[in-house]
């Protein structure tokens, strides 16, 4: 576990320090990033919040609150606690047209900054629980790294950014978005924001 948790937060900090982000749209409060690597594709939304990022931090960590500003989050439920700074949670997703709904299993893992100067982080991976197989439900799909960093800018101000490293589990949600025909990841940003604000 010790070393998932690591393994989660490390993954995280590499994806953001990668060389070669696009900037794909800019609005007032939020920008978007593409990340292309082969066959994997990453992106990254910058928002700029008017909170501490201490509060950012507590209020994004805690992922039972994610289905108030993210309505991709269905159902978010934790399944274990497996310490202060680690908890797992099971994620439904609403169906989208010719889909059947998803289901993840994922390892959330919270960390304080160490220097002035690092973000706090909230990293997200898929995780096999025993005590949830997959469902005839749902479509188990997987998250291989996704979360945020927040910078603070000032006493009363951070920069969120949130970082996925897409799959194919994920596609069918951003595809559209991406090629500019929907307008979902800046919806779910400006939610996001007028939650944490």
């Amino acid at each position: 576990q010790a070393y998932l948790s690591y393994n989660n937060i490390a993954a995280l900090t590499h994806l953001a320090r990668k060389p070669g982000w696009d900037i794909t749209k800019t609005l007032d409060n939020v920008k978007i990033w593409t990340h292309e690597e082969g066959a994997v594709l990453s992106f990254k939304v910058e928002m700029l919040v008017k909170v501490p990022s201490q509060v950012a931090f507590s209020l994004l960590s805690d992922f039972s609150l994610r289905q108030c500003w993210d309505r991709h989050f269905l159902t978010c439920k934790v399944l274990q606690a497996v310490s202060e700074e680690e908890k797992i949670y099971h994620v439904t997703s609403a169906p989208m047209t010719g889909h059947q709904p998803r289901d993840f299993v994922i390892l959330v893992s919270q960390r304080q900054p160490c220097r002035p100067q690092e973000p706090f982080t909230v990293a997200v991976r898929s995780v096999t629980l025993e005590a949830v197989p997959p469902s005839p439900e749902f479509c188990r799909s997987e998250i291989l790294c996704a979360g945020f960093q927040i910078h603070s800018n000032s006493s009363s101000s951070c920069t969120v950014c949130y970082f996925h490293q897409v799959t194919s589990g994920v596609m069918p949600y951003l595809a559209a978005n991406l090629t500019g025909s929907s307008k979902s990841i800046e919806d779910t940003a400006l939610e996001c924001i007028k939650f944490l604000e």
